[in-house]
């Protein structure tokens, strides 16, 4: 793996900072495509993006925090410092699904202010947030981290011993949890571009991207590795279990919801010619 690109002194260009930035200039380029089809107004569809991707990090980064609360007791201020780690510049330790629920609390609030169609605009935004996904976790792979469980299958994979996969498992075929979510992101996101192009009314891109992501991160869980911390009911489930359930519960109702009330729209790609 390559979790670091190069290194100066302290200072590295890390693999998954590479990714996790890129998957943030790339997607808001791509809401441009989705704006079109959909019909929206670009700017306030890139204004979006920018804040529910910052909204993300942050709500990542709290969320790890409030689940490894004790790592952070002696000293309070690693929280937000980035030289928390010995030889290292940077914050580590993000939880995908923290930054997620509060970048749509947030995501909806924003568009409900500024009177803006919250189906509509979610519908383009899932997109992107389908291809952050590939990218991300491309990053993790590279960095080593997110990994999985031991495995005999042969897609197992044996990680460097100075990565944390390779620190934990070390000369271990271990699933790559990575590039099995990574892979699905990618397929997720032509799934929604497609739909986007061909929905049957407003929100139900949304609903499935909830719906789709949902479910595969509730199986995705049981191979892959977590701290204690993490682990409910004995270890059976985790904590992310436990939100992709009601991920999944708040997709379903959208698209219930929205397909018996939500106007019909007609496939818009004909229109943004």
């Amino acid at each position: 793996m390559f979790p670091e690109f190069f290194r100066v002194g302290m200072f590295a260009l890390r693999a998954w900072g590479v990714m996790l930035t890129l998957s943030f200039f790339l997607g808001l380029w791509l809401l441009k495509y989705e704006a079109r089809a959909l019909r929206l107004d670009y700017e306030r569809l890139f204004n979006l993006g920018f804040l529910v991707s910052l909204i993300g990090v942050v709500g990542a980064r709290l969320s790890y925090v409030l689940l490894h609360l004790g790592d952070f007791t002696a000293e309070p201020l690693d929280i937000i410092n980035p030289m928390a780690v010995e030889g290292q510049f940077g914050i580590a330790g993000m939880n995908l699904y923290g930054g997620v629920v509060l970048a749509v609390v947030v995501g909806m609030g924003y568009l409900h202010r500024r009177k803006l169609s919250i189906f509509d605009y979610s519908d383009a935004v899932v997109v992107v947030v389908a291809f952050g996904i590939f990218l991300a976790r491309v990053g993790c792979f590279l960095n080593g981290c997110c990994y999985g469980t031991p495995t005999e299958s042969f897609l197992g994979i044996v990680f460097p011993p100075d990565s944390p996969a390779g620190a934990m498992y070390p000369h271990i075929h271990i699933h790559p949890a990575q590039l099995y979510t990574s892979a699905f992101g990618l397929l997720l996101f032509f799934l929604l571009r497609r739909v986007n192009r061909r929905r049957e009314f407003p929100g139900q891109t949304m609903a499935l991207f909830f719906m789709a992501e949902a479910a595969f991160r509730f199986l995705v869980e049981f191979i892959r590795y977590y701290e204690p911390e993490m682990l409910l009911a004995g270890g059976a489930f985790t904590y992310n279990q436990l939100i992709a359930v009601g991920l999944f519960i708040f997709g379903v109702a959208i698209y219930i919801l929205r397909k018996r009330t939500g106007m019909a729209v007609q496939p818009p790609a004909r229109a943004a010619k």
